[in-house]
Parts: structure tokens; sequence; C-alpha cells
């Protein structure tokens, strides 16, 4: 929904008409939740949803971050909001992004290497949520074993597990994942860029991409 994003609202006096007519009509659901995965990102965002409810479950489900770059770059690529190569857009195209506000709308579509500093966001997500209303996943452990993610998700928020389990799909960019491949330089790039970010997320948050 990208509100608690909204940098048009009032955030001294929020207006939640918009978030709640969402969510209107669904009295016979047992829970509602919203999909926004810049919420970790944009700065003021968690504490917004504190604010909002202190008592609000969140899922953070994290892909390794040098695969979450490149699709973001395609993402962008398809949106024609970028005109640089991935190689350029993770190393001098960085530029575009210095002595910005991390307000600045630049930083919703330039952030390719950013939002993968993950041990910043959660840490400023423990700083305001107890860890009981956090659920933290990787991206392929819906891959990697579907049932048993499901069954954390539903144990966490307290709903009863699926009845069935839905056939487990894989979704592409409209030019489809394989088309354009991840140059080798640039994953050695990334991965040594990140490579203080995923020792710390292993020691720290439990989160390792590799096994």
């Amino acid at each position: 929904m990208h509100f608690f994003d909204d940098e048009t609202i009032d955030w001294v006096v929020p207006n939640y008409e918009r978030l709640h007519a969402a969510y209107s009509g669904k009295i016979n659901y047992k829970s509602w939740g919203d999909a926004t995965p810049i919420c970790t990102f944009w700065p003021p965002c968690l504490r917004r949803i504190h604010d909002y409810n202190p008592d609000i479950r969140l899922i953070v489900s994290l892909r390794d971050p040098v695969e979450r770059a490149f699709s973001h770059w395609r993402m962008e690529m398809a949106r024609a909001q970028e005109s640089l190569s991935f190689s350029e857009a993770i190393r001098a195209g960085r530029r575009r992004l210095a002595g910005l506000s991390h307000l600045h709308p630049d930083f919703r579509v330039f952030s390719y290497v950013e939002r993968g500093n993950y041990v910043e966001q959660l840490d400023r997500l423990f700083a305001l949520f107890p860890t009981k209303n956090v659920l933290l996943l990787r991206q392929c452990d819906l891959l990697i074993d579907q049932k048993a993610t499901l069954d954390r998700i539903c144990a966490f928020l307290n709903v009863a597990p699926f009845a069935s389990y839905p056939e487990n799909s894989v979704f592409f960019s409209h030019d489809q994942e394989g088309s354009y491949q991840l140059p080798e330089a640039d994953l050695e790039f990334l991965m040594h860029t990140y490579q203080k970010e995923y020792h710390i997320l292993k020691i720290k948050y439990n989160i390792d991409f590799f096994n």
C-alpha cells in the first residue's frame, strides 16, 4: 500500500482513513496484512508503524542482497526509470544518491546496493519492536521448504495452518529471469561489498544466505 512511507501524509497528526479503507469488508478474515518491501529501508517508516500499533506483527523476508540488487535494477529498467547498465549503477551510479536526504525520491529508485544493508534496517526494527513480534525469514525458505515456512508463518500469526498448500511458484519480471545474467565481475564486486554485512547478519541475526 505504501502508506507508512508516504511523505505526503501529515505524520504529526496522521489520518488513517486510507489505510483502514483498504481493509473494509474483510470482517470474515482473522488477520489482515500489507506487503510493502520498502518499510524496513525507509528511515521513518518503522517508527510510524510502531506509533500506529506497537503490538503489530511483522514478517521480514530477506533476499540475498546481491540477487535483490540485480532484481531491483531489472525492475527499474522495465519501468524505464533507469538508463545505466547494472555495472555502472552499482558503482559510479551510487553517486546519484550522494548528499541527498534519505527521504529523497531517488532513494526509492537507485538504492540497489544500499537496500541490501540489512543490519542497519534490522537494528532499527528491533530497537522498536520486541523479538516476539517479528518473524525473520529468507526469501529462499519458501522455495527450499514451502510447507514448513508457511507453517511457521501461520503459527507466528496464530492462525490455523493451511488445509492444503498452494503450488510453489517462482515469479519473474516480464522479460524473464535468465534472459539477462548477472555478470561475474558484478557478482564478485557485490559479494565483496556485502562481505561484512553477511558476517554480521549470520552472527547477530542468524541469517545465512549460503546454507
